[in-house]
């Protein structure tokens, strides 16, 4: 639930929750942003040069530190590359008074409502949000901020220590919490704050801090300074994924698959500063799996809110950002490669799908019970259904071209990969085809080639094929969908994209798709695709009985109907199209090192089975932190269900 505000007289908002103003005033506020936290802690002249920034802060507020940061950062012909700030915040505002909140900073204010875009669905737990082409990375962490910082791990160069003051909110001051933030830091960190208490500078030196007060920003005489340097060893914790070697500095990478994953892993790498080969078997990049038609991304949900369905909430978030973000760079239209429409899901077990109470909160910015949806889908009133706000539909291989059209990618199609070996002298990994000729050489080397990956990982995990048809054909002209949105609950229907490169020209339905588990043979026989026809067009019987009767004339040669099957006016003639994917044994995607000591440098990003859509980008981003010791983009516990390591 959103943090109520109230509103002084004088404009400043006030915590009823805390019984505390947030600022005095509004240039108290700025100046406090700039001069106790962000000069405090040395910046920006302490990340000049620097390949990436992290920043922990705990209390995000109203977001002002976040956004003078970021204002900073974005003025500085020297910051990093990657800027990460890391906040805390266990009662989130509401977008509108985030927003209302800066209206006093008009140089804040085109950063400020690009926050307030993303500022939604904020449910306990970790949420990335993404600003200036991934280059800006905010990770709000909501929920009590002792704990959060206890269940993740990472290192950050800075800290801002910030809350209302101990007197309202002594848990955000106490021993316990500056031990989770010490955890944080590496040797020669530095920590601001405005807060000067005695308990907090005893608790500061006793978490390894030398502290220091400085003359402080009006209205307060003193501020303190802290840098962390124990006389004791530190030692990373590993609470969420094993903590391996970061690398030094981007360098060369081979990435080998050219689908969705592929793509996105090399985006994600380039974004670092990578140089990135992508090889692949076929001469165009998407042929495999990600040559779909189009596709559904959309949350998953359960009544007790599993691991599955956080896990694709933060996929969903980064699909929608990438999105935009591509968007804005030209390569990816809305309407016409993606649409964020909504997803009506029918859930046809009659289980309700969302969490208790989730309505009441932020969860019913991502799903609700569905009503107006249910009945434009002719659904009888007893069905169980949900509306995804936060969901539609992509083009897979326009988002892989977009994602591979990123400065520093380059491509290399029918390259054949056979094996790999380490060269000579060591340093670096080669990839061969079968006639032994090397075809790039790198210092790393992802797998990311989806049911490929099995041969050049020998078969080291139980990774199991997933052969899947989907049924699509063309709308007439005249005849329009029933529904302008996909549906999902039994199998998927999107009911209508663009064929060509225009939202206004022909335009084509797909369902499915099937699960063949343990089939990998391409392309299906005849009577496998008649089969497939029959079981989609069955499983839309279930799914949505109206768009069953609608598409009944394109299925009947496939069906075991009476009368003829010739293809009425309505109607065209059915298409069929088939990829093979594959999935470990718990269905969860492989994110990691293959053998990190073994085969140093040698990561996989694969097993995406039939959730690419909405996990292969956040994949990527997870390995990429992985190599960067960066921040993770997701909860602890999620990173480790998502781990190479947990195969053993």
């Amino acid at each position: 639930m959103a943090e109520p505000l109230q509103w002084l007289a004088d404009g400043t908002p006030y915590s009823a929750r805390f019984g505390d103003r947030y600022h005095s005033s509004a240039n108290a506020g700025l100046d406090q942003a700039e001069g106790v936290f962000l000069r405090g802690c040395g910046l920006p002249h302490a990340w000049a040069g620097q390949a990436q920034w992290r920043i922990l802060e705990t209390g995000f507020g109203l977001g002002l530190n976040f956004l003078v940061t970021w204002a900073a950062w974005r003025a500085d012909a020297q910051r990093p590359r990657l800027l990460h700030f890391v906040s805390t915040e266990a009662w989130p505002v509401s977008a509108e008074d985030l927003l209302r909140a800066h209206a006093a900073h008009p140089q804040l204010a085109l950063l400020a409502q690009q926050l307030h875009d993303q500022f939604w669905g904020l449910l306990p737990g970790v949420h990335r949000l993404s600003f200036e082409g991934g280059r800006v990375l905010l990770t709000l962490c909501i929920g009590d901020a002792q704990t959060l910082l206890r269940q993740q791990d990472g290192t950050v160069d800075a800290v801002y220590l910030d809350g209302f003051s101990p007197q309202c909110n002594p848990d955000i001051w106490s021993l316990h919490t500056l031990k989770a933030v010490a955890r944080w830091c590496r040797r020669g960190t530095r920590l601001a704050t405005w807060c000067v208490a005695r308990s907090v500078r005893d608790a500061l030196a006793q978490c390894g801090f030398v502290v220091q007060r400085v003359p402080g920003v009006p209205p307060k005489r003193e501020n303190l300074h802290a840098i962390y340097n124990p006389h004791w060893e530190p030692r990373r914790s590993t609470q969420t994924v094993p903590v391996l070697p970061p690398v030094t500095a981007p360098g060369r990478c081979i990435v080998i698959g050219g689908g969705l994953a592929g793509a996105a892993t090399a985006a994600s790498l380039a974004r670092r500063g990578w140089q990135v080969e992508v090889l692949d078997q076929a001469d165009a990049p998407a042929a495999g799996a990600s040559a779909l038609p189009a596709g559904v991304f959309a949350p998953h949900v359960s009544p007790d809110d599993s691991v599955l369905s956080r896990l694709s909430r933060s996929g969903v978030r980064i699909v929608l950002e990438h999105a935009q973000m591509l968007q804005a760079q030209g390569l990816l239209r809305a309407g016409v490669d993606w649409q964020c429409s909504g997803v009506l899901e029918h859930r046809v077990d009659g289980s309700p799908g969302l969490p208790p109470e989730w309505e009441s909160g932020p969860g019913a910015d991502w799903s609700r019970r569905a009503s107006a949806d249910r009945l434009l889908a002719q659904l009888p009133v007893v069905a169980a259904a949900c509306w995804h706000l936060r969901a539609g539909w992509i083009s897979p291989a326009r988002l892989v071209t977009a994602l591979l059209a990123q400065p520093g990618i380059g491509w290399h199609g029918n390259a054949h990969v056979d094996r790999l070996q380490r060269s000579h002298d060591g340093a670096h990994w080669q990839a061969l085809d079968a006639q032994g000729r090397v075809l790039a050489e790198a210092e790393r080397v992802v797998i990311a080639a989806g049911a490929g990956s099995r041969a050049l990982l020998a078969q080291r995990w139980a990774l199991r094929p997933l052969r899947g048809q989907i049924s699509w054909a063309r709308w007439p002209a005249g005849v329009a969908p029933m529904l302008p949105y996909p549906v999902n609950g039994h199998g998927n229907w999107v009911p209508s994209f663009p064929l060509g490169d225009a939202a206004e020209g022909p335009r084509a339905w797909v369902l499915g798709s099937t699960f063949e588990r343990g089939v990998d043979h391409l392309p299906p026989t005849p009577d496998e695709q008649r089969a497939a026809h029959a079981a989609n067009w069955h499983k839309l019987q279930t799914l949505l009985p109206a768009a069953a009767q609608q598409l009944q004339a394109s299925f009947a040669p496939f069906l075991d109907m009476p009368g003829p099957h010739a293809i009425s006016a309505s109607a065209s003639p059915l298409q069929s199209w088939a990829a093979v994917r594959c999935v470990a044994p718990d269905r969860l995607p492989i994110v990691g090192p293959v053998e990190p000591h073994a085969l140093p440098g040698l990561w996989v990003c694969t097993a995406m089975g039939a959730r690419g859509l909405t996990l292969a980008l956040l994949c990527a981003e997870l390995l990429a932190a992985r190599w960067h010791d960066e921040p993770l983009p997701l909860e602890g516990k999620l990173a480790r269900a998502l781990a190479a390591e947990r195969l053993g």
